[in-house]
């Protein structure tokens, strides 16, 4: 069994509201030296398999498919054993 952890971040240059509203947020609760805020997503997806080709095969082309918007947003992912 394999566990993907997978990160989901908008590329450089496209704009972040919800970044943005998080750093005014922190701004406001005090917290001066926060001069950039970029929000992402984490998933973690348990795969039924040991073939760690087969795996980056299928979690590469899921994030394509489904889990990144590829106009937008890039991806990277890790595999680890689970016992």
């Amino acid at each position: 069994m394999l566990l993907a952890k997978i990160y989901v971040t908008l590329k450089p240059g496209v704009l972040d509201p919800q970044g943005e509203a998080v750093g005014n947020g922190l701004k406001a609760m005090g917290y001066k030296d926060v001069t950039s805020v970029r929000v992402g997503k984490y998933l973690e997806l348990q795969l039924d398999t040991d073939d760690k080709s087969y795996a980056e095969e299928k979690v590469d082309e899921m994030c394509r498919r489904l889990l990144a918007n590829p106009v937008i947003e890039k991806y990277r992912y890790t595999l680890e054993e689970q016992r």
